[in-house]
């Protein structure tokens, strides 16, 4: 084979427009690349049922947007990429950078055996991890002098596809089975449709029965679409809504540098005061909340939402965490555990650092004011009870705000509360004084 033909490792950029690393590996091969795959047992073994059904079918998409030619290679990226580096003849190995504790190891390790250079160019992110900066060089600590910095800084605008690649032929295994309606094109046409709704996303994002969030967590933690080509759109959109989404947004790239920066909050408390809160081992009152048995209808619909489709709405998600580890005096690390392995969109950063921002652990903390009441919730932000009724089939026999309630009505075939909530914030705070002390 030549030796100009250059390798496009493909990794969480599983799509050919605005993937300047791509462009990169075209222009270093001459046009000619070899797009690569590796299935990392690290990472697969580890991701639910759901996770991995989507990647596959997002591989097969993107196998299809490059004839076929998609090579794709099961295990240790330390061996397995030297090795198509190696069979190919190839000039150079490109990548998008990973900022995450695992991926940055792991290139580190590729890059020692590599025989090509290793090229990183780009990032998942618009902004990458380190480059918001404060006025004496150092990182923000605090969500909002972030968001501001973030876009002070701003962003690069998207970049079309290659125009003319040759996409070159190497041995591969087959794709693993999964689903389908995933993938780059997938991705923007959601997307598009989404930005006819997105003026209404600031007045309506915490409202789980109106199902009227835009679900594009998925397909970025894939990189089937880039956050740069969402914020190009959304720059014409002049809306609350889309200002509010473009915050969402910022918020991502927070999480991810922060955990950039703090490898350890994976799983620790970016507060190392928190190793010393008492916490109850995870036992029948655990299973209970994975099984949505907690006889709280809105935490129940839920964790039920997840295990059923492998989403869940984000307000939900703050309700279900709290309980967990405010109500039922749990580890937030085992819920965190739970949803990477439950959720499509399972991204660590986001993951660990919003359980730690309900836990009152990691950045913008504040654990004595987000002791949700589980009820309270749901009757505010559920007030005619549709999004328990839809996921908690016992219930839909009780109409209105009842399905939020149940105890109050017949309700038979569905639990009683497992905890007093009143008695459970008393004793989540004296839990919290006892660790300040």
């Amino acid at each position: 084979m030549s030796t100009m033909t250059a390798v496009m490792w493909f990794r969480r950029d599983l799509r050919l427009g605005d993937n300047p690393a791509l462009l990169d590996a075209v222009a270093a091969g001459d046009g000619r690349v070899v797009g690569a795959f590796v299935l990392d047992p690290a990472l697969w073994d580890r991701s639910g049922d759901r996770r991995r059904d989507h990647l596959a079918a997002s591989l097969r998409s993107l196998s299809e947007s490059m004839g076929g030619r998609l090579v794709v290679r099961r295990g240790d990226p330390g061996t397995v990429v030297p090795a198509i580096a190696a069979e190919v003849g190839a000039a150079s190995m490109h990548v998008s950078a990973d900022y995450a504790p695992y991926g940055q190891q792991r290139d580190q390790e590729v890059e020692a055996s590599l025989k090509c250079p290793l090229v990183r160019t780009g990032s998942p992110y618009a902004v990458a991890p380190g480059r918001v900066l404060n006025q004496q060089g150092r990182p923000y600590q605090v969500f909002t002098p972030y968001f501001k910095a973030w876009l002070a800084h701003g962003w690069r605008q998207p970049v079309a596809a290659p125009a003319d690649v040759t996409w070159v032929k190497a041995d591969s295994e087959a794709l693993p089975p999964g689903g389908d309606g995933a993938g780059e094109r997938a991705a923007l046409e959601h997307w598009t449709a989404y930005l006819d709704d997105v003026a209404a996303y600031d007045d309506e994002r915490d409202r789980p029965d109106l199902d009227s969030t835009s679900r594009m967590s998925i397909p970025l933690k894939y990189g089937e679409i880039h956050p740069r080509t969402m914020l190009a759109d959304l720059a014409r959109k002049r809306s609350a809504g889309a200002e509010a989404y473009r915050r969402e947004l910022a918020w991502r790239e927070f999480c991810a540098d922060l955990l950039a920066r703090h490898p350890h909050a994976a799983w620790k408390p970016l507060r190392p005061e928190f190793d010393k809160l008492q916490y109850d081992e995870p036992g029948e009152l655990y299973d209970a909340w994975c099984a949505g048995r907690t006889g709280f209808p809105f935490v129940d619909a839920g964790m039920r939402q997840l295990a059923e489709t492998g989403f869940m709405h984000n307000r939900v998600r703050m309700v279900v965490a709290s309980f967990l580890v405010k109500d039922l005096h749990v580890h937030w690390r085992f819920g965190a555990r739970w949803f990477m392995r439950s959720l499509r969109d399972g991204d660590l950063a986001s993951n660990s650092l919003n359980w730690q921002w309900v836990a009152g652990c990691g950045a913008d903390a504040a654990p004595y004011f987000r002791i949700f009441n589980p009820v309270g919730q749901g009757l505010k932000f559920d007030p005619d009870g549709d999004y328990v009724r839809r996921w908690v089939p016992e219930l839909r026999h009780l109409g209105g705000k009842a399905a939020h309630e149940p105890w109050r009505y017949d309700a038979d075939g569905y639990p009683d509360p497992i905890v007093d909530h009143a008695e459970a914030r008393r004793e989540a705070l004296r839990r919290y004084d006892a660790m300040r002390a």
